[in-house]
């Protein structure tokens, strides 16, 4: 479907496009200053294509409908003059790769970081990501995750609201532009994974129901009629759907692909849309000799999600496990208000270390049992995190965790990330203790839509005591968010960001810990103290965390092995002093011995 090349000699480009029960369909060309509209031939049933020749392969194009008005392409690459503007041609054939010998990684080796494009940089482009890479290499991530990149309204958006799902976003550059990024990222040994919404599409420039049933009255959603994946003429979404994991993973050679929210995908169908999606990717890995994933975000605790195709799962290589930072943030914050009514207990760290928090038990919050054992899932399918986009972006002030914590506390935290046998992902900033906040930012060219988000993120926090709800309208809410550049860190962000990368270098080198086996893991947490003792072992070699999430210093003797690793070390803003046997609020000590469990 859509705008493609098919002779470049004569300049010959095919356009095709599904329009379910119109009465004419044309396609309306602008090439070299030119405009010309072409009536388009009902090939197949609702599909309609038609060929022009002699044109600028950079054209811009509309379909118009019924003679009536002319719309974006729902196949469009790209949207130079964003949601509402003409569709332009893409050859997608021009790009030169550099990066023929990568075969991709493996899963389990993955320590992700999370990176929204216009906010990780002054320059908010895919080539600023690119220039700081090195910075990456150094921190020793070997993955970044993409927030979406599919055009949005607006000069800015977490990229959510996206109507265009083959479109990169033109704030961040061009397809080049992108290409050149993912082709840097694998020159540098890391793997990329792109963030991408099957389950609604945005409000503003969405004109897929002119087109067809690409929507559904027969499920609700929060958006809703819900993504049309089981109702008549769905095989025509499906179809796109499966069509843009293929261009995502083919064309622009993504390593992974993230599938936001998938509870809120609706299908009754034989074969679930996640199936099929599992299936593709399998599909596309055994054809290009290359390791891909996928990696679902889902708030159910639901093992089928990742349960292999042959035991009626859906097939998804992993997930992000939210029951983690819950624990932990409600650990560290004492924070009991909305979802994190169900959580607060510090001795649920010895169950989710090995499982989900809830599974199959009575939630408050949602007020029915929650979840599925997922205690034999081995830990490389769940992500964990204790600051991500939806964590802190969807706080009213956008508080990072270095604002509600004192700062031994955001090295006790990413300990207990690091030290488990799970996939790790870091939030952009999140690494140096970035103090500014990550905001909900959007910019709505709709009045009506504009009034909505402002009034409906303020009824969206009824549950919580917080006030004075930035407006993500405000120009000033996205610029607020954006990361401090290196050369204006301060002592502490230098010593947080030591921090992490030496434990980062621990956590990917050590025999023990590079492995997310969480079978040969126990965690033990003395509830009056407030200590969490986590062991992690193999046939060689014991370790042993210590991490002190109480507000006292507590003795700790007689421990067996040798330290290596103290987070009071003086790179890390402690003191190479500190007295031995006594482990401070806030303080993680690693110690290792021979021997395995």
């Amino acid at each position: 479907m859509g705008a493609n090349i098919i002779d470049r000699e004569k300049r010959e480009v095919l356009f095709r496009v599904f329009a379910y029960d119109k009465r004419e369909v044309a396609v309306v060309v602008k090439s070299g200053g030119a405009i010309k509209e072409l009536p388009m031939t009902e090939e197949t049933p609702n599909v309609y294509s038609a060929v022009t020749a002699g044109v600028s392969l950079d054209l811009l194009y509309k379909f118009k409908i019924d003679g009536d008005q002319a719309y974006p392409d729902p196949y469009s690459c790209f949207q130079p003059f964003g949601v509402h503007g003409f569709s332009r041609l893409i050859d997608h054939e021009d790009y030169r790769w550099r990066d023929a010998n990568w075969q991709g990684k493996d899963i389990e080796d993955l320590l992700i970081m999370e990176i929204h494009t216009g906010a990780f940089s002054g320059a908010g482009t895919f080539k600023a990501v690119a220039e700081r890479l090195d910075y990456l290499v150094e921190l020793g991530v070997n993955a970044v995750e993409l927030m979406p990149v599919a055009q949005t309204p607006g000069r800015w958006n977490w990229g959510y609201d996206g109507v265009n799902l083959f479109s990169v976003n033109h704030n961040y550059g061009g397809p080049d532009d992108l290409k050149y990024l993912v082709d840097c990222c694998h020159q540098k040994n890391i793997a990329v994974i792109l963030d991408v919404v099957y389950n609604h599409f945005g409000p503003e420039g969405n004109y897929l129901p002119v087109y067809g049933p690409y929507f559904t009255a027969k499920h609700k959603t929060p958006w809703g009629k819900a993504v049309n994946y089981d109702d008549l003429y769905s095989g025509y979404t499906r179809k796109m759907v499966l069509d843009n994991v293929r261009y995502w993973l083919e064309v622009y050679h993504f390593d992974g692909l993230r599938l936001d929210a998938v509870h809120a995908i609706k299908d009754n169908s034989p074969i679930h849309i996640l199936q099929e999606i599992s299936l593709t990717v399998r599909n596309l890995s055994l054809q290009q000799n290359r390791k891909l994933f996928l990696i679902a975000e889902t708030d159910q605790n639901n093992t089928r999600i990742i349960n292999p195709l042959d035991r009626g799962g859906y097939g998804m290589d992993a997930q992000w496990m939210d029951d983690f930072h819950h624990v932990v943030h409600t650990a560290l914050t004492g924070e009991r208000e909305g979802y994190y009514m169900d959580y607060g207990r510090v001795k649920d760290l010895e169950k989710v270390y090995k499982n989900y928090l809830y599974t199959g038990e009575y939630s408050k919050y949602w007020q029915r049992e929650r979840g599925t054992d997922g205690s034999r899932n081995p830990g490389k399918q769940f992500v964990v995190a204790v600051q991500n986009h939806d964590q802190v972006g969807n706080r009213a002030g956008g508080d990072r965790l270095s604002i509600l914590v004192e700062f031994p506390y955001l090295k006790a935290a990413a300990g207990l990330m690091l030290f488990s046998a799970y996939l790790p992902l870091i939030f952009m900033g999140e690494e140096y203790g970035e103090k500014r906040p990550f905001l909900f930012f959007t910019d709505y060219g709709d009045p009506e839509l504009q009034q909505a988000v402002s009034r409906g993120r303020k009824e969206e926090f009824a549950q919580f005591t917080w006030e004075n709800v930035p407006d993500p309208q405000d120009p000033e809410t996205f610029y607020a968010s954006k990361l401090t550049p290196r050369n204006a860190w301060d002592r502490q962000n230098q010593e947080l960001f030591n921090f992490y990368r030496d434990l980062i270098h621990l956590r990917r080198s050590h025999p023990v810990l590079k492995k997310p086996d969480k079978d040969k893991l126990e965690v033990e947490v003395d509830q009056e103290n407030r200590v969490a003792r986590v062991t992690r072992w193999n046939k060689a070699i014991t370790l042993t965390g210590l991490f002190n999430l109480g507000t006292e210093d507590v003795a700790i003797n007689n421990m067996a092995g040798s330290e290596i690793f103290n987070s009071l070390r003086e790179p890390y803003g402690g003191s190479e002093n500190a007295a031995a046997g006594v482990l401070r609020k806030g303080q993680m000590i690693i110690f290792e011995q021979p021997g395995g469990k």
